[in-house]
């Protein structure tokens, strides 16, 4: 009820609040829709947190359509701010090529900013994308293909995860 006032007032803390509460359903009816309109208000407003679980909304299509473009749009005004999931997601969006044209070298560098806030999905992938990177440049370089060269036919992981609206 407190929150409720407070968001109604324009507080975006407590927007953000509602938002989750919508998305949790505690202590109201889970509404994905209403949570995504809390969410949007806290975040027109820079509320990093709110700008984050808006574009996990749209990347997961709860509440709104689906909409990777929206969902890279938000993680990135929050990742700017920051916040360490909204750099890993921003950096995987940008690994995947969704919502982004692929470039490994800004995956690298959003998840590497997460990293160094000691989220640990984003180490993993950073890590991930840094050996695909010298992969590529190991085969682009001419001293790939000399007879000296021992490079092996390793692939290393291409799942990634996302990280929770937590």
């Amino acid at each position: 009820r407190w929150y409720l006032l407070a968001a109604e007032q324009g507080d975006a803390p407590a927007q953000f609040n509602l938002g989750v509460m919508y998305t949790s359903g505690d202590g109201v009816i889970a509404d994905d829709a209403e949570a995504v309109r809390w969410f949007r208000l806290a975040a027109e407003q820079g509320h990093a947190n709110g700008q984050y679980d808006l574009g996990l909304k749209y990347d997961l299509g709860e509440g709104v359509p689906e909409d990777e473009a929206e969902a890279v749009r938000w993680y990135r005004l929050a990742a700017e701010q920051g916040f360490a999931p909204a750099q890993s997601n921003l950096g995987v969006k940008y690994a995947n090529g969704e919502g982004v044209l692929k470039d490994l070298v800004f995956a690298y560098m959003w998840l590497n900013l997460s990293a160094a806030q000691e989220n640990d999905i984003a180490q993993r992938n950073r890590d991930t994308i840094g050996r695909r990177i010298h992969d590529a440049l190991q085969v682009d370089h001419p001293l790939a293909h000399s007879p000296s060269s021992s490079r092996t036919d390793l692939r290393p992981s291409t799942t990634f995860m996302t990280c929770s609206s937590e």
